[in-house]
């Protein structure tokens, strides 16, 4: 790492409690590569500090920082601006300090969703789409799918009065029906074939890795590809189900990386480059203990 000093910038990770994080391989990586003098550092606090802390970063001149569980939401009200994407769903994952002082407020989750999609030859773009789930993370993707063009969007989930709200939502974005609110258990309801599936839940993520939200291999034989939001373990039984009917399946560390990179981007006003991206996701892959 470079050497910190005076002029060191400082951005971190809110969140409370914070557990492992890969986040700081990511910035502190881009940081020592591009030879920008900036470290990041996990940041936890108590719920009743953080407009405390949101302020006195503020002070510091912190150029930004990341939010995650439980305060996507909750950092709202500390933002001095929000960009439309994070206003249209409702959550912040990354503040970026304005030149007069404030942060305003983005998501960089699902445009980070949006650039592994792409690379991994999975545009949503006249897709019919399975989103599993309809908590926070899958607000996010519902959205985006209806932004970037998806055919059709049917969300599926156990509280089917979620993604009935969820899809009511999106809709009224769209200015037209076209995302479905499904139960959970209704997904034999889905004719025909090529779906991409997107689980945006947290059921097969470690410790539980065994769960899965369909078991049924049936469902699997619909899809045309599966993506899978959790990345620990690298391959959860959602992708393993995917697989195993021949399908495309991949996990949501490239997210993760993206999210991290246009946020890092935001901050320092810089390009990173795609070489220097896949250099970092290698380090990632290193340090999960999981190949490529």
């Amino acid at each position: 790492m470079h050497e910190i000093d005076s002029h060191t910038a400082v951005c971190g990770l809110l969140g409370y409690p914070i557990g492992h994080s890969v986040s700081p391989a990511i910035h502190n990586t881009l940081s020592e590569r591009l030879g920008i003098n900036m470290v990041y550092v996990p940041l936890a606090v108590e719920e009743d500090k953080l407009g405390t802390v949101i302020v006195g970063a503020d002070g510091w001149k912190f150029p930004g920082m990341n939010v995650t569980i439980p305060y996507k939401e909750k950092v709202i009200p500390f933002c001095s601006e929000l960009d439309p994407f994070a206003e249209k769903i409702g959550a912040v994952n990354t503040l970026v300090r304005q030149e007069a002082g404030g942060y305003k407020g983005y998501n960089t989750d699902a445009p980070g969703l949006y650039r592994a999609l792409k690379e991994e030859g999975m545009d949503p773009l006249d897709k019919e789409v399975i989103l599993l789930g309809a908590g926070g993370v899958a607000k996010a993707i519902a959205v985006l799918m209806v932004e970037k063009g998806a055919k059709r969007v049917y969300i599926l989930n156990r509280t089917v009065e979620k993604a009935e709200s969820l899809a009511a939502e999106c809709n009224r974005i769209a200015g037209r029906d076209l995302v479905i609110p499904m139960a959970l258990s209704d997904y034999k309801e889905l004719t025909g074939s090529g779906y991409l599936a997107i689980q945006a839940t947290n059921i097969g993520m470690f410790p539980k890795e065994d769960a899965v939200v369909i078991d049924d291999d049936a469902f699997y034989e619909k899809l045309d590809a599966g993506f899978d939001t959790i990345y620990n373990p690298a391959e959860t039984v959602f992708m393993k189900k995917c697989r195993a009917r021949g399908k495309k399946a991949v996990n949501g560390l490239k997210m993760l990386l993206y999210q991290g990179v246009i946020a890092y981007e935001l901050w320092n006003n810089v390009s990173v480059p795609d070489e220097l991206a896949d250099q970092v996701y290698e380090k990632l892959c290193g340090i999960l203990g999981t190949g490529k």
